[in-house]
């Protein structure tokens, strides 16, 4: 018997379900941020999980890394700066951000990145934004000001923000720099690519790991500590590419990013669940913004463009 093609139907639900549960991990790596604090140290993680990922990939895709290295070699610096910024750099902040956040701040800051995005596409790539899309980058920031100053904006007069947001605003910056990186990668295949990346992330984070050591801070993880790398390693590092990647290929690069928008609900509704955080006004109303910044961009502006 032969396995009919996908219809048009199938083809999307697939991607929906693929796409959902992509963003479903994305927005538990905020939990898994909170649970490792007391577990397993910031670096020891950020290191821990993408020794982990290459471990897994090397043995699968490490003779079609060899065979796409010069397309690889010749986009170097990208490579370095995206392994180093976007993965490294960002994950690092993430879990840092953990131990002075709540679980619920860092979803919904994560919301803020598709915005950014659409500044950083107008800044590097002159791609002109609509008064509406205008108004949805204020409408965003102002829920990520909110989220930031937990409801009182006074605090933006007095300069007394929670370091713990202050890192997570830095790391949506440095993953909107991958993002964007994304428009000029070699031309290999995604998961070769994802390797090679990998592969600078688990460099880079070795410097970090050892300043952390060296300043005492760095200790053995405990038993639920070991559970969150796992976690980490396997679902947000390694599946949620996966599932993104065909997601994308099912239904397209702009309509799969719609889906980004689903990181702050999931993460706020899951460390209210799961870690039991407080879901106060002021972050229901910072969600609000978010997302509605997010629709008004994204789709009301496009629409208009």
């Amino acid at each position: 018997m032969t396995l009919q093609p996908l219809t048009a139907r199938h083809r999307l639900d697939h991607a929906y379900l693929l796409l959902t549960l992509t963003t479903l991990m994305w927005g538990g790596n905020a939990v898994a941020s909170k649970l490792a604090v007391g577990h397993i140290t910031p670096m020891v993680l950020t290191s821990a999980r993408w020794i982990v990922v290459c471990l897994i990939l090397l043995p699968l895709y490490g003779r079609a890394l060899r065979d796409n290295w010069g397309k690889i070699a010749s986009h170097r610096l990208r490579v370095i700066l995206m392994g180093a910024f976007g993965f490294t750099g960002f994950n690092a902040l993430f879990y840092l951000a953990g131990h002075h956040t709540s679980a619920v701040n860092i979803a919904i800051m994560q919301g803020s990145m598709p915005i950014l995005v659409l500044v950083g596409a107008l800044i590097f790539f002159g791609v002109r934004a609509t008064w509406l899309q205008i108004v949805g980058v204020i409408v965003t920031l102002g829920g990520v000001a909110m989220t930031a100053t937990h409801g009182d904006i006074a605090t933006i007069t007095q300069f007394a923000f929670n370091i713990g947001d202050v890192w997570m605003l830095i790391a949506c910056v440095f993953y909107t720099g991958y993002t964007l990186a994304l428009r000029g990668r070699p031309d290999v295949p995604g998961l070769v690519f994802f390797l090679a990346l990998a592969i600078v992330a688990c460099l880079t984070s070795l410097p970090l790991l050892a300043w952390e050591i060296s300043a005492g801070n760095a200790y053995w993880p405990t038993w639920q500590g070991y559970l969150v790398l796992i976690f980490v390693a396997l679902f947000p590092s390694l599946l949620s590419q996966i599932t993104f990647m065909r997601g994308v290929e099912l239904i397209g690069p702009s309509r799969a990013g719609v889906f980004v928008n689903l990181v702050p609900v999931f993460g706020a509704l899951l460390a209210v669940l799961i870690v039991g955080e407080p879901f106060g006004w002021h972050h229901a109303v910072a969600m609000a913004m978010v997302l509605g910044g997010i629709f008004i961009a994204e789709r009301l502006g496009r629409k208009i463009g």
